[in-house]
């Protein structure tokens, strides 16, 4: 069986490229695909065993290693050149264009679906509005765009024989788009590097990449209106500044840190705040690994990952006033960390990569006869 596994890009070490360092942990054999590969050596070698990517077009345009999604209405033609005709098993990893590479009756195609496009379907109009192409001739571009891929979104669905959802979040919104049943197999969570700190500070702590849809700013500012609680946040990103200029004094904004020093953080607070609506939410299972209970919105994967009053609190709404009542009702209950802990080892990447092996050898073995 001759195996390849088609990426949408290579440019950061974020969720969906654990679950390709995983994937190639089950078979090692794999051939690499993507639009773009821009990976650090430390990262290409922890994610792809230092292997080789072969890449489209858009790797070689200008300015794609600084900003790839201003090429996306070259995205589908870009995905339809790769010839992979001669391998008999094709998996791809896709939130955006890669399941819609091109194969034929002969070759059985697995889709890891970590969400269908979230800014052509569910986020297109906060897309819009927040690159500010609502109106005017980019703005009308733009969404002509979209409704292109939108289209042939739907039409390149068809091409997958069998769809994996990296949630029931995500399944539910492979049905809604799609139309096509998948089966949920959650991500791999290194619960291993997460050990279990029973032992808390006095603060509270989050995480992430500083981009508008992390709601980050939503949980500055509750905290700036409780002065007497400490925040540290971890993470940099282009909201970095604005975020900044709104931080009081009971608020540390540490930027990047490197991992001995999240894991330390993640271990010691008293609680992780997440207020995303996250298709899976990687961080807030690895928060609960060290045993630290996640305050978080009761959206998205995290509703999946957080057991309510057990291992953490949900707020239900991406508002100041709901995070800072989830942290007063967090002070006035108690937390088993063992309990915390135990839970999140259900997201194991043993698990997650003995899933997958089970799932893709048998509709192999089915495809084949």
């Amino acid at each position: 069986m001759k195996k390849a596994l088609i990426h949408d890009w290579y440019y950061v070490n974020g969720g969906a490229e654990k679950v390709i360092h995983s994937i190639n942990n089950v078979w090692n054999d794999l051939e690499h695909y993507a639009l773009i590969d821009f990976l650090t050596d430390k990262d290409r070698k922890f994610i792809l065993n230092n292997k080789k990517v072969q890449t489209s077009f858009i790797q070689k345009l200008p300015t794609a290693k600084s900003n790839h999604r201003k090429f996306l209405q070259l995205f589908p033609y870009a995905v339809e050149q790769f010839n992979l005709n001669e391998y008999d098993l094709i998996l791809s990893s896709s939130a955006s264009v890669a399941k819609g590479v091109l194969t034929n009756q002969d070759q059985l195609h697995i889709c890891y679906c970590h969400s269908p496009m979230r800014y052509a379907w569910d986020f297109y109009h906060q897309y819009l509005e927040e690159a500010k192409l609502t109106s005017g001739f980019k703005g009308t571009y733009a969404k002509y765009v979209l409704n292109k891929i939108r289209i042939w979104d739907v039409i390149n669905s068809n091409r997958v024989d069998y769809f994996i959802a990296n949630s029931k979040y995500i399944a539910k919104r492979i049905k809604k788009v799609y139309n096509r049943d998948s089966k949920v197999i959650y991500p791999p969570v290194d619960i291993d590097k997460f050990p279990l700190e029973k032992d808390k500070d006095d603060f509270y702590f989050t995480a992430s990449r500083m981009v508008s849809y992390k709601k980050i700013d939503l949980i500055v500012k509750a905290f700036n209106q409780m002065p007497n609680k400490k925040l540290i946040v971890a993470g940099g990103g282009p909201d970095f500044g604005k975020i900044k200029k709104i931080t009081s004094s009971n608020i540390e904004l540490k930027g990047f840190v490197e991992e001995d020093e999240l894991i330390s953080l993640m271990g010691n607070a008293k609680a992780f705040i997440f207020a995303a609506e996250e298709d899976f939410g990687i961080i807030p299972v690895e928060a609960q690994a060290c045993g630290t209970p996640v305050i978080g919105l009761d959206k998205g994967g995290v509703k999946e990952t957080v057991i309510h009053e057990k291992t953490g609190l949900l707020f239900k709404k991406q508002e100041v006033k709901q995070i800072i009542e989830a942290v007063k009702q967090f002070e006035k209950q108690s937390f088993d960390p063992n309990f915390i802990s135990d839970h999140a080892s259900k997201f194991s990447k043993e698990r997650f990569e003995m899933e997958i092996k089970e799932f893709v050898e048998e509709k192999y073995n089915y495809f084949i006869g």
